[in-house]
């Protein structure tokens, strides 16, 4: 690198030096600087995505597995409009990502190019910090500041005009120092210490640092014994800890009539790392909570503070001599005959590696895949944190770049995969040990249940034609084959046990397509 680097080397320097040095990119014109330099920069992993979603969605798995940020390399307005459904994901799990959008060079905006756009107006919409970078003096001390900016648990965007990204002049900005998380007072355990002693029914609502750490797990384990509180975590955590040897937690369901059942009766609710709850959707005379009428609703920590402290400190007040209740090792034994939704989670169960990570996207094929690996082996649990679908295949491309020593597998809806199915390649192209297993109903079956959930009138024909995926059916198989993905097909248990196995046991991506009932 040149004594003067240009802007795009000493942004991508500030990067490295600040511990982010892998970047999931898309580029275009605007960013061939940033290309270019990487080969000044070794430091930096390029990964190349064939789809902008994809690259935040990897970015998204790649920060909850990795506990730091990666970058994104994006073209232009409409390439952070592809990417902005995964990074609505990401903020709403608080999963640190550093967006770098290249613009036109300054001189070339005011002729309304045709790919000119509001870039600052779309990234605020889903960012916690934006920045331009307005000359390339200022390009690394930007960096630095956005590196800081998403270690605090959110979107930091800076957009780099083309002009800047050249420029020579620039220079490296040492990392900026990063804040821990917040301190919750004593004066607020000691409040909700207070509401547990009452001895009424409370949920204790766990989310964030509290469920992504074994620490965070055992002391709410240890209140839970202590108090006679249930444990719940939130419907989608961004990552989760579970298995054997730890607390049973389960998540308060998605489905409006479970959650309200699932709270019926509770007079306190104490949120920890977590959000109170309220209904994805409105739906027609069923309120927008499942919080009962009466129920008090308490903070213990909010998003972002030290949940896994304030924890502690609760159970030292209210339960010091208390011990959690944990969860024995135990698996399914593998089922045989006709393959459904239970059953691939029993295979799931049973065959689960240790050490994996579950990226879990199945959405309404998902019955049972809680429960029938909660005894397996140790593992990570990676959530759709935001609901907007098409997460789950980007997310096991990161989880895979970030643990390269752990194997992955993404458990996928068939009609979100089709969403950012690009990500297959990227698995290919970087060798990555992932192992897709597709749900494969052949329907958006999610959204038949919200059709009769909302009340929506008919359901006939026209209507059906819009949630089904059939004529022409999809070909996963033929789709993964297509991308360099070894696929295969399973029609019941026993065939995807043989065929998870085998895919389990060969470094690699691999894709089983398991055909489920209403497949047509």
């Amino acid at each position: 690198m040149t004594d003067a680097p240009n802007g795009a080397q000493a942004l991508i320097r500030t990067l490295v030096g600040a511990g982010v040095d892998v970047c999931f990119a898309n580029p275009g014109t605007s960013e061939m600087h940033f290309v270019a330099a990487l080969d000044d920069v070794p430091e930096m992993r390029g990964v190349l995505t064939l789809f902008e979603g994809v690259a935040t969605g990897a970015a998204d798995g790649y920060a909850r597995m990795a506990g730091r940020p990666a970058a994104t390399l994006l073209h232009l307005g409409p390439g952070l409009g592809n990417a902005l459904a995964n990074l609505h994901n990401a903020r709403r799990g608080r999963a640190p990502q550093v967006v770098v959008v290249g613009d036109h060079a300054r001189g070339h905006k005011r002729l309304d190019a045709p790919l000119e756009s509001d870039i600052d107006a779309l990234a605020g919409s889903v960012s916690t910090w934006v920045r331009r970078s307005l000359t390339a003096e200022d390009v690394g001390a930007d960096a630095a500041e956005a590196v800081a900016a998403a270690a605090r648990g959110g979107v930091a965007t800076l957009v780099l005009p083309a002009d800047v990204s050249w420029e020579e002049g620039a220079s490296v900005a040492a990392p900026r120092p990063l804040r821990p998380a917040p301190q919750v007072a004593g004066a607020v355990v000691d409040e909700v210490a207070a509401v547990l002693g009452r001895g009424e029914p409370t949920v204790l609502l766990v989310g964030g640092d509290v469920v992504a750490s074994e620490e965070g797990l055992l002391a709410a384990g240890q209140v839970a014994a202590g108090t006679g509180a249930r444990l719940l975590a939130e419907t989608f955590p961004a990552r989760t800890v579970r298995g054997a040897g730890l607390p049973d937690v389960g998540r308060l369901p998605y489905p409006p009539e479970m959650a309200i059942a699932a709270l019926a009766g509770t007079a306190h609710v104490v949120l920890v790392g977590a959000a109170s709850p309220v209904h994805f959707f409105a739906y027609p005379g069923v309120p927008g909570t499942p919080v009962p009428d009466g129920c008090a609703v308490h903070v213990l920590a909010e998003p972002g503070e030290d949940g896994v402290a304030a924890l502690r400190a609760l159970a030292d007040a209210v339960a010091p001599a208390a011990e959690p209740v944990l969860l024995e090792a135990g698996r399914p034994e593998l089922p045989t005959g006709a393959l459904t939704p239970r059953s691939l989670a029993a295979v799931l169960g049973a065959l689960l590696p240790e050490r994996a990570v579950v990226v879990d996207e199945a959405l309404t094929s998902g019955v049972g895949l809680a429960e029938l690996t909660s005894g397996a082996p140790r593992h990570d649990w990676l959530a759709l944190t935001g609901g907007a679908i098409g997460d789950g295949l980007p997310m096991a491309v990161g989880a895979a770049v970030a643990c390269p020593d752990r194997p992955v597998v993404a458990v996928q809806a068939d009609g979100s995969a089709m969403y950012t199915p690009q990500a297959l390649w990227t698995m290919a192209r970087e060798r990555l040990d992932v192992t897709v297993v597709v749900c494969d109903n052949g329907s958006y079956a999610i959204l038949e249940h919200e059709l009769a959930r909302v009340g929506a009138s008919g359901g006939g024909e026209r209507a059906g034609r819009l949630l089904d995926l059939s004529g022409p059916g999809l070909d996963f198989v033929a789709l993964a084959t297509g991308m360099g993905v070894p696929a295969t097909r399973a029609t019941s248990a026993e065939e995807l046990a043989d065929q998870l196995r085998a895919a389990l046991a060969e470094p690699g991506p691999h894709l089983v397509d398991a055909v489920l009932p209403g497949r047509h």
